[in-house]
C-alpha cells in the first residue's frame, strides 16, 4: 500500500486494533486490485472488534453516505439509534466528529483514512479520545461501502 498523504492520512503507526482491521481489509484484495469488494467483507472475522466496527455505504451521485451494521459499542457511546441513517441527517457528535467529510476524502482518495480526536481535559469533563480507520471497499461499479473501525484511549 503506498503512503496515504493529505486530509485523513494515516499515521506512522497505527493502533494494535485498527492496525488489525486494516491487515484485514489488505488481505480481503484480489489480485492487484487496489481495495476489496464490499460483499468480501465478514465482520465475524473481528469478532473481538465487532462492537467497535461499522459498515457505511456510499452512494454515488450525489454521493451521500448511510450507516448500515453499527457496533453496539458504537451505538451506545454516540446514545442513539444509528441504524440505516445518512450521515447528512444525524447530529454529528461524539463519536461521529467530521465522519461524512472523512468518509467524503475515503472515497476521493480511493484509499484508506485515519481520524483522531483528541478533546480537551477539563476538571468537569473527562477527555473522549479516539481515534477511527475508514476503508473503502468496491462494489456496483464504484466505492460501494466503507470498512469503519473506532478505538477509545
Amino acid at each position: 500500500m503506498k503512503k496515504s498523504t493529505g486530509p485523513y492520512a494515516l499515521p506512522r503507526n497505527l493502533d494494535p486494533d485498527l492496525a488489525q482491521v486494516l491487515a484485514y481489509w489488505e488481505g480481503l484484495k484480489r489480485g492487484e486490485a487496489g481495495m476489496p469488494f464490499w460483499d468480501d467483507v465478514n465482520l465475524s472475522a473481528l469478532p473481538n472488534l465487532s462492537k467497535r466496527l461499522m459498515l457505511i455505504e456510499a452512494f454515488d451521485k450525489p454521493l451521500r453516505f448511510r450507516l448500515g451494521t453499527v457496533g453496539a459499542e458504537l451505538a451506545e457511546r454516540y446514545r442513539g439509534d444509528l441504524s440505516n441513517k445518512f450521515l447528512d441527517e444525524t447530529e454529528t457528535h461524539h463519536p461521529l466528529q467530521y465522519l461524512n467529510s472523512q468518509c467524503s476524502a475515503t472515497v476521493e482518495k480511493r484509499a484508506p483514512s485515519y481520524y483522531q480526536h483528541r478533546a480537551a481535559k477539563t476538571r468537569v469533563r473527562p477527555a473522549e479520545e479516539y481515534s477511527r480507520l475508514l476503508l473503502p471497499m468496491w462494489g456496483n461499479g464504484h466505492i460501494g461501502m466503507l470498512l469503519g473501525a473506532v478505538t477509545w484511549e
